[in-house]
């Protein structure tokens, strides 16, 4: 897949080599930050590329770790960011997946330095990528740090925003959806929305400039449902233009309302650190970019599966499936799913066949355990079967149709 630019590719190249400009106060400054955070060329390069096998472009060294030593350590001789022009690596003419493993090595806890300005570099290189269909994100963190990977990008703006409350006002009333946060969690969760609360600059449709908060944003869209309104101390339920009392003096489901509109002004950092307290607390729900609160029991591919898949179009299958099913879009994510399936089978092609790849990929993930290759022929023949009886991606006459949403 080569959906990356040129563009995008030099405007990223230019990032990191000339630096970038942000705005102090009255003035504006120019900062720069490496590739390779606080460790050296040589120790990033080597955590994604075979050096020792790589060729060296110095005829003294028989390889690239050897020349690079020599160039970025010993002489320390070469161009700064001269790697962006060194066709060894697959940067300037490489596939988009070679690209964007790259740029998540950047981010990563080992490499980053976290006594620089990183975040900004973050924030421009998911602007300089959304225009080509990609963004970082942090799916895990480790020793409470971010890791970063890829995904497809879908803009926020786009989506019709309706409360969690709303939607899912019917199981409520039926008592189907059951939830209590201590007033520890409401607190909580307060600190961390009104850290979030920035001042910004809006246009209203005369073109006239006004400022406003993230809060005052928020609390516009609410009212497009609802009065807004809390607790007071003598148990009534009364109206509110304050948005402590709206988090620590309301239904638990207004709470999540709160949240899932303020994640639609915020980076990712803010459904990270919402997710903690969800999780500290014991609330057995989740902010999703995608679809806002869910449920911890529903289905969800883990971030961490996700990120260890290399092929690219078998990755961007998957996401997408999830997105489909985050929206209750279950048939559609079903035929994402299934295409993902069809995709792996041809894992190993054009080298093989497409049933060879199949005996190839069954004989890895079962290391060669006939017991174990036995149970896999037997889903993959299983799995072709419902493929082929039930409507997903054929639909001659005569497939069975998937009429229950729960399948």
């Amino acid at each position: 897949m080569n959906n990356i630019t040129e563009i995008t590719k030099r405007d990223i190249f230019d990032l990191f080599s000339k630096g970038l400009n942000i705005d102090i106060l009255w003035n504006t400054q120019k900062i720069i930050y490496p590739y390779y955070g606080r460790l050296s060329e040589l120790e990033f390069l080597k955590r994604l590329y075979p050096l020792e096998k790589m060729p060296s472009s110095d005829s003294r060294f028989i390889n690239a770790e050897g020349d690079i030593w020599q160039h970025t350590v010993n002489n320390d001789d070469y161009p700064f960011c001269w790697i962006f022009d060194d066709d060894r690596f697959p940067l300037k003419d490489g596939n988009d997946e070679d690209f964007l493993r790259f740029l998540c090595e950047i981010f990563h806890p080992v490499v980053r330095n976290e006594e620089k300005d990183w975040f900004p570099f973050l924030k421009k290189l998911n602007e300089l990528l959304r225009n080509d269909g990609y963004e970082l994100y942090s799916y895990q963190k480790i020793s409470n740090r971010d890791v970063y990977d890829w995904r497809i990008y879908t803009d926020k703006q786009s989506r019709i925003f309706v409360p969690f409350s709303e939607r899912h006002k019917k199981d409520i009333l039926q008592k189907k959806i059951s939830l209590s946060i201590k007033l520890k969690a409401r607190e909580q969760i307060f600190q961390v929305l009104n850290k979030y609360n920035f001042n910004y600059q809006e246009t209203d449709e005369t073109g006239w400039h006004y400022n406003t908060t993230v809060g005052d944003c928020v609390f516009s869209e609410l009212r497009q449902f609802y009065e807004l309104k809390c607790y007071n101390d003598q148990g009534e339920y009364i109206p509110t233009a304050d948005m402590k009392d709206f988090v620590c003096k309301n239904s638990p489901f207004k709470v999540f309302d709160i949240i899932e509109s303020f994640s639609h002004h915020c980076e990712d950092k803010f459904i990270s650190e919402i997710n903690t307290i969800l999780s500290l607390n014991e609330i057995p729900f989740y902010l999703s970019e995608e679809e806002g609160i869910v449920s911890s029991y529903d289905l969800k591919l883990d971030g961490k599966t996700v990120s260890n898949i290399h092929e690219i179009g078998l990755k961007e299958l998957l996401q997408e499936a999830q997105s489909y099913f985050d929206k209750n879009q279950k048939n559609i994510a079903v035929e994402k799913i299934w295409d993902a399936f069809e995709r792996l089978k041809t894992y190993y092609s054009p080298t093989l066949d497409k049933k060879k790849s199949c005996i190839k990929i069954i004989s890895n993930i079962s290391h060669n355990n006939a017991n174990y290759e036995e149970i896999f022929n037997q889903e993959f023949r299983e799995l072709t079967e419902i493929g082929n009886r039930f409507r997903i991606r054929h639909h001659e006459i005569g497939k069975i149709e998937i009429m229950d949403p729960n399948y």
